[in-house]
């Protein structure tokens, strides 16, 4: 499947170098509110450890890549224009703002804990920002949003319900531009507490709850705490971590990876985003502001954090908030390769549940009109159409159509 994620914030956060970071793209940066005024499109990857190493092959991966045994997965990342308060009732580009949001997947909060951003997302002094205060405002134009678009549709889901539609049917159908499954209704409703009770009888406060709970259920968020590096933000990483328990809050210099993901790129240092290290490859080359930067990255952030976080939080969001399984199909089970001799030549993305059938409908729709069962690569065992993939699974499909 393509997934999708959205990167949220306020202006001047460092949503777009965050982008710029994990996409390689040059999408404009700088300090003026809206600067980006139509979202930016680009492709990041989701990186996880590759089964070549099991298996002891070399692969040559067709839909994704393998650097030193580590997959590299696309996604989709969006960059979306800076929020503020009002943009559910369309104050600044907030309408084209909250509709592209809806399409993502999982949504990464892009947070100056630094304090250099003030309430309506201008630039000021490290510590004069609020990041805690920035959280909630941004929350609560989603939520507003969610919100409008109930409101908007309140007589046709009466009119659903009345002609036999379930509420969780009703809303989903209505809902279905925004990702919104019956699923994700079904759980807000049990969580707001309001699964028994008609929804003619909703007063504003059950309107406001299930919206809540929908917002967070539909486009599950994690907070990204950026521009680490600055002085100031220790203190107000910590609060950010103590006000937000039920939120993972990953502490980030997306200025760092960025510099990094240049240097590699320009052949300066060796480099993998989302590592620990680097290593200085042309040492001579390097100008003295060159040497400072990559020493102040690797004393400030990476000793400190470990890591820059911009590809932690890709990570974390497509394996731990989206719960995405990485699962091999191949042709050939005992040589693991695809009709052309191509070894694990393809890794899916599909969320924990997916069944061999989800992963033929994936592959090619005429491959799960015949489907048969898969063959697993480690075993031998045929496995049953309704069999639930893991992750790291690494299989062959029969089907009366063809075999992939």
């Amino acid at each position: 499947m393509s997934i999708k994620i959205g990167l949220i914030g306020k202006t001047n956060t460092g949503k777009t170098t965050f982008f710029n970071a994990a996409t390689l793209q040059s999408a404009e940066v700088s300090t003026y509110p809206f600067t980006t005024k139509r979202p930016n499109y680009g492709i990041a990857n989701a990186i996880t450890l590759c089964v070549c190493r099991e298996f002891n092959v070399k692969d040559n991966p067709k839909n994704s890549r393998c650097i030193d045994g580590w997959r590299h997965i696309p996604i989709e990342l969006i960059d979306l224009p800076g929020l503020i308060k009002g943009a559910w009732a369309g104050k600044g580009l907030g309408n084209q703002f909250l509709a592209i949001a809806s399409e993502a997947d999982a949504l990464l909060h892009v947070v100056d804990v630094s304090g250099s951003v003030d309430e309506e997302g201008r630039l000021t002094e490290p510590g004069q920002g609020n990041p805690i205060a920035d959280v909630y405002d941004v929350e609560e134009e989603l939520v507003m949003w969610f919100l409008k678009l109930l409101d908007k549709s309140e007589s046709r889901i009466i009119k659903d319900i009345k002609s036999g539609k379930s509420l969780e049917e009703s809303v989903a159908d209505i809902l279905r531009g925004a990702k919104i499954t019956a699923e994700h209704v079904r759980v807000a409703l049990k969580q707001s507490g309001l699964e028994n009770k008609d929804f003619e009888n909703w007063t504003g406060m059950d309107d406001k709850k299930f919206a809540e709970k929908l917002r967070e259920v539909s486009k599950p968020t994690i907070i990204v705490a950026n521009k680490i590096d600055i002085e100031t933000a220790s203190k107000n990483f910590r609060l950010l971590v103590d006000q937000f328990p039920d939120k993972i809050v990953v502490p980030c210099s997306a200025e760092a990876e960025l510099l990094l993901r240049r240097a590699e790129q320009k052949g300066y240092i060796r480099y993998l985003p989302g590592e620990e290290t680097f290593e200085i490859i042309q040492e001579s080359s390097l100008t003295d502001k060159q040497r400072w930067a990559l020493d102040f990255i690797r004393d400030k952030v990476l000793k400190e954090y470990m890591r820059t976080g911009v590809q932690f939080a890709i990570n974390v969001a497509v394996f731990k908030l989206l719960r995405m399984n990485t699962v091999y199909p191949v042709y050939d089970v005992t040589k693991l390769t695809d009709r052309h001799g191509n070894v694990l030549p393809d890794a899916y993305l599909l969320p924990s549940g997916s069944t061999v059938a989800d992963l033929a409908k994936e592959i090619h729709s005429e491959l799960a009109k015949g489907l048969l069962y898969a063959i697993d690569a480690r075993t031998g065992l045929r496995l049953p159409a309704d069999y639930q993939l893991k992750d790291r699974d690494v299989l062959s499909i029969v089907s009366t159509t063809k075999r992939g």
